[in-house]
């Protein structure tokens, strides 16, 4: 959890952690649209204004991938030393397990289906966990509200991100004391819930929340987004 302090506490690493750019619908690894490409670059221009320096990190996704390129490729415009992008394992989306397979959450059975050998579709659909997941209309909120996951439920996702956040106060950090860090809605949604006690809903392409990483690992979290008026 995020620690109290005042405004004056020295700051070791600032981590911007945000959701990958516009996409056109969630089904499979899926690019950016080319407005979602565009959005990122603005962003990377806004920060490239603020920030002589700064790393940019990714999942492993397309959507986080093509996302942070076009954050960095905004910020060189703009003069910015931008270290990477790279992936990064800890922005992952959540671990969930069938049949002894880590799959994503996706949005439909066949989905499902195509990333468990063996599986047919009517079993996927079957599945205890994912018969829940795909039936609500706010998939990602009714998964927040879940104990008993196959996996990753949202405090243990929380707790991965707040380690890896805790983590850039630790010697080797890079020049700059910023990193960007793309990741995906259910990720920020949890992190939101663990440290600003509310679930916002999803979260704006591009955007997230801002970890304030102090010498002593403790973390201030608010929340992110850059004006693209």
């Amino acid at each position: 959890m995020s620690e109290p302090t005042g405004p004056d506490v020295a700051v070791a690493h600032r981590l911007l952690l945000v959701r990958h750019s516009e996409i056109a619908s969630h089904r499979g690894d899926v690019p950016l649209t080319d407005n979602g490409v565009e959005i990122a670059r603005q962003v990377g221009r806004e920060l490239g204004k603020e920030r002589t320096a700064f790393r940019v990190l990714t999942g492993g996704t397309l959507r986080t991938r093509q996302t942070a390129e076009a954050v960095a490729e905004g910020a060189r415009s703009e003069g910015a030393e931008v270290e990477g992008p790279r992936v990064a394992f800890a922005l992952r989306n959540p671990d969930v397990y069938v049949a002894g397979e880590r799959v994503d959450m996706v949005s439909s059975a066949g989905a499902l289906a195509e990333q468990v050998p063996g599986m047919t579709e009517d079993q996927a659909a079957a599945n205890r966990f994912f018969a829940g997941f795909f039936d609500h209309p706010d998939r990602i909120g009714w998964w927040l509200g879940l104990s008993d996951v196959p996996g990753d439920d949202a405090t243990t996702l929380a707790r991965r991100i707040d380690a890896f956040a805790s983590s850039l106060a630790d010697a080797g950090s890079p020049t700059g004391g910023l990193t960007v860090g793309v990741t995906h809605s259910p990720v920020l949604r949890a992190c939101a819930l663990a440290h600003l006690g509310d679930d916002p809903g999803e979260p704006p392409w591009v955007g997230g929340l801002e970890y304030a990483v102090l010498p002593d690992r403790s973390l201030r979290v608010s929340a992110f987004a850059i004006d693209r008026t």
